[in-house]
């Protein structure tokens, strides 16, 4: 027999099946249990195709009529791409449901559940909820402030520093820390860099030593001064999408001539408002991500992109790789961050820290 914690904790891994492939929809998965046997399983696996529920029920190895089913997510009440879950569910005659947190969308929260009630099943709910939670906590995010869930990924040296004064930093950190990138990667449905990052390392931001999708690449180039040969433009491999400053494209012919160059080459290219100091704003490219329906998104550099995250309180989560390594006069990730006193520091939640390799990965929450 399982206890109803086994079970959705196994509902929890089931759902982490679906990550980098459902977004902008949540991750989800569903266990069904009859005569304390698990009978079916399933999880939602990409965007615009079966939810975790439907996917559970097909999988069933006998009628599922009365048995119990355990799913991370409120079963959603509305027509989207999908019918509803709900109706699935009254239809073939569950008995009860056990639901680990109720959906954040306005549409569903709370209605999913009423529904099945009315239907005369039996509902749990809050089964697991903190760790259901911490699941979704980029779909929480983009469904209900309409804005992409932020990480920042900061690989540094022993004294603070994430690349050398000329710029260079592949690579601070091991082998192992490098394969842990790829993971949160192909966990993310976009990754962001700026342009200093691009011009000193011309990365190609992909997935190659993990197993999962390639996230979107987001670059921001204001003055649209990077190389036309640039990795993340000139590969084709994946979706790339570019920022840069209106000002740019009318006053210099070459940067129009750029932006014709990368279009034909697939890549997105949107102008974005700037600030007083001339430099798009994190909150502008963060409004343009939701709206190109990106949930989540890797911060990897540089100084001045982390600095802005950092300073507008827009950041979500942090995870920063420390290699026992010096790099001396180098430069630091918060370099283009002043305070006046130590009451104004930038503090973390839920710290925790873990050993990668030879390095530390600290990860924190803003």
């Amino acid at each position: 027999m399982y206890t109803n914690e086994e079970l959705m904790h196994r509902c929890l891994k089931l759902a982490k099946n679906g990550r980098g492939n459902t977004n902008p929809n949540p991750l989800v998965g569903c266990v069904i249990v009859k005569n304390g046997m698990i009978i079916g399983e399933g999880y939602h696996k990409k965007f615009g195709e079966a939810h975790a529920e439907v996917n559970a029920i097909r999988s069933a190895l006998e009628n599922v009529e009365g048995s119990e089913v355990y799913v991370n997510l409120e079963p959603c009440s509305f027509y989207g791409k999908t019918p509803p879950c709900t109706d699935l569910l009254i239809e073939k005659r569950i008995k009860k449901v056990y639901v680990a947190m109720l959906d954040p969308n306005p549409r569903v929260n709370g209605n999913g559940v009423k529904k099945l009630r009315d239907a005369g099943i039996e509902v749990e709910v809050g089964l697991l909820q903190e760790d259901a939670q911490q699941l979704n906590e980029a779909f929480t995010k983009f469904i209900t402030k309409k804005l992409p869930f932020v990480t920042l990924k900061i690989a540094q040296s022993l004294d603070g520093k994430i690349a050398l004064r000329n710029g260079k930093s592949k690579y601070i950190t091991s082998e192992e820390s490098l394969k842990k990138v790829h993971e949160l990667r192909a966990e993310h449905a976009a990754v962001l860099v700026g342009a200093g990052t691009v011009k000193s390392d011309n990365p190609e931001l992909t997935v190659r030593l993990a197993e999962g999708r390639h996230p979107a690449r987001i670059i921001l180039d204001g003055n649209l001064s990077l190389p036309i040969d640039s990795k993340v433009f000139s590969d084709g491999k994946i979706r790339t999408i570019l920022f840069y400053s209106a000002r740019s494209e009318k006053v210099s012919k070459s940067a129009r001539r750029k932006l014709e160059i990368w279009k034909k080459q697939g890549v997105e290219t949107y102008p974005l408002r700037t600030g007083p100091n001339g430099k798009i704003t994190v909150h502008a490219v963060l409004k343009k991500t939701a709206e190109l329906g990106i949930a989540s998104l890797l911060v990897e550099g540089g100084t001045s992109v982390f600095s802005q995250f950092i300073k507008s309180g827009l950041a979500d989560k942090l995870h920063l790789f420390v290699a026992p390594k010096i790099l001396g006069d180098g430069k630091g990730f918060a370099d283009e961050i002043e305070l006046k006193n130590l009451s104004q520091a930038v503090k973390l939640r839920k710290v925790e820290v873990t050993q990668i390799g030879d390095d530390q990965l600290i990860t924190g929450y803003f």
